[in-house]
């Protein structure tokens, strides 16, 4: 049976991506510290499941990932471990410098070592893939895409955190050869995300009745990437990628985030009406611009679709109606966050 470590799968992404992999037949060794964003109710489709194995832990303890090297001998090692809100990493950078840079430091060394001794027969097929992003390359005017060949311009502490994870990846590949692979993904969404970020934070204020915070006059650009879609491209890097090589991934769909904000909007008044009937789009409230907030982002994914084959199947449309019905529906899962039941019951509080 195929193998795999995935640091960070307790998150967003990570989480999707070990549900996944999981259901592919694929066995994961989950290791995961459970910050603030990483939440075991995620994984809970996974309980008892002798193909998902957790460990509570941070990727900067080097002799637990060497034991979980050496007990599991694992085929290839995914690393979605990061501190990622860029709020968050202007009012405390530390902890990003701590885990995105050190903590990345430490897993590559162990990772090292690993392939190059107990790694075994394996080592030749064996590989190691960063998950970063795009915000690593700064802001865009206009017009213009990210390509893999865009030089660095890390505007906050979360993206200049990333950038220096992305460096330390490329160094050991190019000074020790360990065989990497880096992928850049534009902004995610989709179900099990932290209701801190834009699209699940206006689902839960909307349903909430409480204003709806927009940064500035809304118009920054991103461009959306449904999370299986990405989950999906990670897969085919992982099987088909170049060693040593970057892959941009983005969804190819830019939009305004004021544009985000009335597209929920809009599926709300049709899903869940207000009660006295006015429209969702009335509790959306201008706030003062974030420092530094980058205008615009876009992904030329091109190298992705060319050499691999992938194009994501989501539209925006389809993604964004898919996420709404699934917090939706998982109201006991936002609740729990929101309410800090789900860190309570971690330390053994009953919530």
């Amino acid at each position: 049976m195929t193998t795999w470590l995935v640091t960070g799968g307790a998150g967003f992404i990570g989480g999707n991506f070990v549900l996944e992999a999981v259901q592919r037949g694929i066995k994961v060794i989950n290791l995961d510290a459970l910050t603030y964003a990483g939440n075991r109710d995620t994984l809970a489709a996974l309980d008892g499941d002798a193909n998902h194995v957790f460990v509570h832990g941070e990727i900067g303890d080097r002799s637990l990932v060497d034991a979980l090297l050496v007990a599991h001998r694992p085929d290839a090692v995914l690393n979605f471990a990061a501190e990622s809100h860029v709020d968050r990493s202007i009012d405390g950078p530390a902890a990003f410098i701590r885990t995105n840079v050190v903590g990345t430091s430490v897993l590559l060394e162990a990772i090292c070592d690993y392939w190059k001794g107990s790694c075994g027969a394996s080592a030749e097929t064996f590989r190691f893939l960063h998950v970063s992003t795009d915000e690593v390359y700064g802001s865009l005017a206009d017009t213009g895409k990210f390509t893999e060949a865009t030089p660095y311009a890390p505007n906050s502490p979360y993206s200049a955190s990333k950038a220096a994870s992305d460096h330390l990846v490329r160094a050991f590949h190019h000074t020790y050869g360990l065989p990497t692979l880096t992928t850049h993904c534009s902004n995610n969404y989709g179900p099990y995300q932290f209701p801190e970020k834009l699209i699940p934070l206006v689902i839960a204020k909307s349903l909430a009745g409480e204003p709806l915070p927009v940064y500035g006059d809304g118009q920054q650009v991103r461009d959306w990437l449904f999370v299986s879609d990405h989950c999906e491209a990670i897969r085919l890097v992982l099987a088909k990628g170049r060693v040593g090589e970057t892959y941009n991934v983005g969804g190819g769909a830019e939009m305004q985030n004021i544009e985000v904000v009335h597209a929920i909007c809009a599926l709300l008044d049709q899903r869940r009406p207000r009660a006295d009937g006015l429209p969702r789009a009335s509790q959306i409230t201008h706030v003062t611009d974030r420092p530094g907030h980058d205008r615009r982002y876009a992904i030329d994914a091109s190298k992705l679709r060319d050499e691999l084959g992938w194009v994501p199947r989501y539209t925006f449309a389809q993604g964004i109606a898919e996420t709404l019905d699934w917090y939706l529906h998982n109201q006991a899962w936002v609740q729990r966050v929101l309410d800090g039941s789900y860190r309570l019951q971690r330390i053994g509080v009953s919530a």
